[in-house]
């Protein structure tokens, strides 16, 4: 098969990058095609499986026109700097212009090491990849933007992490895998040549119509803003917001010890590696803040000439942050409650309703979902609790112009019936790691369709019991 690469990060000087192939694996497997994204991509997905197609997608041949590379980055990781971070288990093996005219990078996850691999193997275990296909694909039915799984497959190597597991490899399509720690990098070797070209690639790349590199700094803080707004609409914890895992893209990139809310709690970590709570559910704007003041600090040479000048600008510029953010989160909270309108008391009704969430372990999805109907109450240990908010909810939506029929379907649309809860993900692994990719495939197949009603929701909108609680998610490094 023929793809047509247009391979426009191998254009830039090799020191954003180290140019190398993928080291191949023993005996290739294939778990999964995404065909919907195939089709976008223009990809067949019948090649896909084909044994050539296994063969590229293990890393072990590569199409002509790939030119397989190991992005250069940085970053701060819960904030500590680290100079050099890099794709220590990942190559970008080309780019792509899909169907609706965008460009999109194809990415083998798992397929090596590399220069940045910091003395590692360079390989994922298969449970880090079903994570990532799982997750990620919930999250584009959800309607967030996000990396893409377009396929995975085992490599019958097994690689070493907490215990021995099968090895695997993940296909991974993004807008880029340009980083806040690729600009950080260039930075910090005040290679200001470097920074100017990424800065202009990326503009050009995900914002052309924003002017300059200023215009390009805000056009990300604006994505980013509502990016993690909707992250919180959905109960969704990243886990790892350092620098290095931000897109200047607006997706979300990099699913690791990532996990959906089940009993709503404002300071919920799941992250085994977030010992002190840095990236909480609650925390995750002022991270993204923090990240994006990285962005700004690194851009500064470009902004303007005068340190003193640009620091001012991109200050202002970074501020902004705040009031997006507000904006965006009540933007997607008022559809989650059924309000088509904006009033001063609005933030205050959410955040009550909310609070009260917290105190009676009601859970999230759920509490939310039901708001639709009259089983709301339910969820809550005091239904008292739940009863006196909508009161006051009952008198605010009376002054909202929507019908009853037009409030049910905006409520349908913003609040999911299905989130890939983490006892499911951990149940899918589990059984995968035992060659039974059934729990795999039925999750893949609730989580594609969140809002609608079906035959699986009951089974997958169903909370955990006490004993298949998932409390720690790990990170697959």
């Amino acid at each position: 098969m023929t793809i047509a690469f247009d391979n426009s990060y191998a254009r830039l000087p090799d020191r954003f990058f180290n140019a190398q192939g993928p080291a191949p694996v023993s005996e290739p497997a294939l778990i999964a095609v995404n065909d919907a994204l195939a089709a976008e991509l223009g990809l067949d997905a019948g090649w896909l499986r084909s044994d050539a197609g296994l063969a590229m997608l293990a890393g072990n041949t590569l199409p002509e026109g790939a030119a397989p590379l190991a992005q250069a980055y940085a970053g701060h990781q819960f904030g500590g700097w680290v100079p050099q971070l890099g794709d220590g288990r990942a190559l970008l093996i080309g780019e792509v212009i899909d169907t609706n005219g965008l460009r999109r990078d194809i990415q083998l996850k798992g397929s090596g090491p590399t220069p940045f691999s910091r003395r590692g193997d360079g390989r994922a275990g298969l449970g880090p990849v079903l994570r990532e296909y799982i997750v990620s694909e919930a999250m584009h039915a959800l309607g967030i933007p996000t990396t893409r799984a377009l396929a995975a497959v085992t490599t019958g190597d097994v690689v070493l992490r907490e215990r021995p597991q099968p090895g695997a490899v993940l296909t991974r399509v993004a807008a880029s895998h340009i980083r806040v720690g690729t600009f950080q990098y260039f930075a910090a070797r005040e290679d200001t040549e470097a920074l100017a070209l990424l800065a202009e690639h990326a503009r050009q790349r995900h914002y052309p119509e924003a002017a300059g590199v200023l215009g390009f700094l805000k056009a990300v803080i604006t994505a980013q803003a509502h990016l993690v707004a909707r992250w919180l609409g959905v109960g969704f914890i990243h886990g790892v917001m350092n620098t290095d895992n931000m897109a200047v893209s607006g997706e979300t990139i990099d699913y690791g010890p990532c996990a959906f809310m089940d009993r709503y709690h404002p300071a919920k970590v799941f992250s085994s590696i977030d010992q002190f709570g840095r990236y909480a559910y609650n925390k995750q704007p002022d991270m993204a803040a923090w990240d994006l003041a990285q962005l700004a600090s690194a851009l500064l040479p470009l902004i303007d000439p005068d340190e003193n000048r640009a620091i001012e600008i991109a200050t202002e510029a970074v501020n902004e942050f705040a009031p997006q953010f507000r904006d965006a989160w009540l933007e997607v909270f008022r559809a989650k409650v059924g309000l088509a309108s904006a009033e001063d008391g609005d933030a205050e009704l959410i955040h009550t309703l909310l609070d009260r969430m917290a105190v009676n372990q009601a859970d999230f999805t759920n509490t939310f979902r039901a708001l639709g109907g009259d089983t709301a109450r339910d969820q809550f240990l005091d239904p008292a609790a739940f009863d006196q908010w909508q009161a006051d909810w009952q008198a605010r939506l009376v002054r909202d112009p929507q019908t009853p029929a037009d409030r049910a379907e905006q409520m349908r649309r913003a609040n999911p019936a299905i989130i890939p809860r983490n006892h499911r993900v951990e149940q899918a692994i589990s059984a995968a790691l035992s060659d039974n990719y059934e729990p795999f495939r039925k999750l893949l197949e609730a989580t594609a369709t969140p809002f609608d009603d079906g035959p699986l929701t009951a089974e997958y909108a169903r909370p955990p019991s006490q004993d298949e609680e998932v409390h720690r998610t790990f990170c697959g490094t």
